[in-house]
């Protein structure tokens, strides 16, 4: 088989933020350059740094990049709007498309590339990344050999509820959900611990590029799956407005 000229491979700068770690990468030929720290409230004062530091590395400008990568959901959402505002502002200054990928598609992905060639013919994962509130996110995929094909939409709900889609061989578990429920997600698969890092990004971005999903900088948006808990005060408020409790109960507020 020949291998690719490594001038034609696109030049990418690809990051993650939505998880408690901060992954970024960037690819210039067949090289990459990695980062990997603390995310959650650090990830929006360090993942700007990190980007520069790797381009300088790299010896690239952003305007010199085919596109800016970035996990856009499901995840915290705080890590999803930093990258999603970091996405945006850089693509915008230098005039780049960006490419928004699925984090379950790149757990898959991550978990892929743990496993020997000869084990990765026909793997099916099903991609969990903790919610937090008891409840987990949730994907499926089967390798093909070249690309992954959804198995099952991306999807939100408690553990116990996550079904493996059909009766295939050769699925898997893969993320970070099993420390904290790990009894309570389907038994008898083999699992694997993985993240949605920048490095999987990279992987992921030529045939999505080629499937023309690169995007103006104005549509770096994030993908919510659970939509609504940004306003749970505001709803519980009304709620409470509309089934008034006896006046001598005590009123709790949430935090």
């Amino acid at each position: 088989m020949t291998r690719p000229d490594p001038a034609a491979w696109p030049r990418l700068l690809a990051f993650d933020t939505s998880t408690e770690y901060l992954s970024v990468a960037v690819q210039h030929g067949a090289r990459v350059w990695s980062h990997h720290g603390a995310g959650g409230a650090q990830a929006s004062a360090a993942l700007i740094p990190a980007c520069q530091t790797l381009l300088a590395q790299a010896g690239l400008g952003l305007a010199e990049l085919d596109a800016i990568v970035f996990g856009h959901g499901p995840g915290a959402f705080t890590g999803l709007r930093t990258a999603c505002a970091v996405a945006q502002g850089l693509a915008f200054g230098a005039g780049r498309p960006v490419l928004p990928v699925d984090t379950l598609l790149a757990v898959a992905e991550a978990a892929r590339a743990q496993l020997a060639p000869e084990a990765q013919a026909g793997l099916r994962v099903l991609a969990l990344l903790d919610a937090r509130m008891d409840e987990v996110y949730s994907a499926a995929y089967a390798w093909d050999g070249r690309q992954w094909l959804p198995r099952a939409e991306l999807a939100v709900g408690r553990p116990e509820t996550v079904l493996v889609p059909d009766a295939a061989p050769g699925w898997a578990l893969a993320g970070n959900a099993f420390a904290a429920y790990g009894e309570r997600l389907p038994p008898g698969l083999p699992r694997i611990e993985a993240l949605p890092t920048a490095e999987a990004l990279l992987r992921l971005a030529p045939a999505l590029l080629a499937a023309g999903q690169a995007v103006p900088a104005a549509q770096a948006m994030p993908r919510y799956i659970r939509d609504k808990v940004a306003q749970t005060t505001e709803e519980r408020a009304a709620a409470k407005a509309a089934h008034p409790g006896p006046p001598s109960l005590p009123s709790h507020r949430p935090a």
